[in-house]
């Protein structure tokens, strides 16, 4: 019962940090950049649903990272939290036609959303940061790399945080289980935005469709591995998107 308690006043925090970020970016608002800002909006919402089941636990991991990043490095601070906003929002949506368990749960979206906006709200405020804009120039992808370490962070530590809570296992345990499966893949995620960053200058908003196929068949690689890799079942609760199972989001 304690940790239920902890549970829900951990939930309820991390939806309160998501919201002030969500407040902050919206005050501080100039411009639209438009035709990108709404490209990013779609792609990202459709690639959060093609979701891979991760192994040995009731979690996800979608396709959307990389259109998430790509928006805090190339769109301002409230439009890469829009974008991650309504990625999570969908990405926490139960597919039409799932098992009979699966149904909506309004605080499985609720803390998945805050963690993704808390997530790309750092990430934009220090690529987007002057310090770290000055150090673009001089060390090229390296600030990106520092960004997308902290999107990292942010986005896995407060799910290993109540899947703790809520089961009791160690905190560090958990989060190693996060790092193993899902860091090959935010290192993937990384080079791609990059390069994606780096050809946006000659080729203009439409690269991020580009990328998609790309995405496409990293999802599908996933997906094999995944499937056909049993031993994979030894290792704890991951969810590198913050698709939260619902056990752990559903605590009271």
């Amino acid at each position: 019962m304690k940790n239920s308690r902890l549970a829900t006043t951990f939930i309820a925090a991390v939806a309160m940090s998501g919201l002030v970020m969500l407040g902050c970016s919206a005050m501080n608002i100039s411009s639209l950049h438009q035709y990108p800002f709404l490209s990013l909006l779609v792609i990202a919402a459709l690639a959060s649903r093609m979701k891979v089941k991760l192994p040995g636990l009731d979690g996800n991991m979608s396709v959307n990272l990389p259109f998430i990043l790509i928006a805090a490095a190339q769109l301002s601070w409230f439009e890469a939290v829009t974008v991650a906003l309504v990625s999570a929002a969908a990405q926490s949506v139960p597919k039409f036609g799932a098992e009979p368990g699966a149904k909506f749960q309004p605080v499985k979206m609720l803390f998945n959303v805050s963690t993704m906006v808390l997530a790309a709200g750092v990430s934009a405020l220090l690529l987007h940061s002057g310090w770290l804009a000055n150090a673009t120039q001089r060390f090229g992808a390296v600030p990106l790399v520092v960004a997308c370490a902290m999107f990292f962070l942010v986005n896995t530590l407060p799910v290993a945080a109540i899947i703790s809570l809520t089961e009791g296992s160690h905190l560090l345990r958990i989060w190693s289980s996060i790092f193993h499966l899902s860091f090959p893949y935010y290192v993937a995620c990384t080079g791609v935005t990059s390069i994606v960053t780096a050809m946006s200058q000659h080729l203009g908003w439409q690269m991020p469709l580009v990328i998609l196929p790309v995405m496409l068949l990293m999802y599908r690689c996933y997906r094999l591995y995944f499937g056909s890799t049993p031993e994979l079942q030894r290792f704890g609760p991951v969810s590198p998107s913050a698709d939260l199972k619902a056990k752990a989001a559903g605590a009271n």
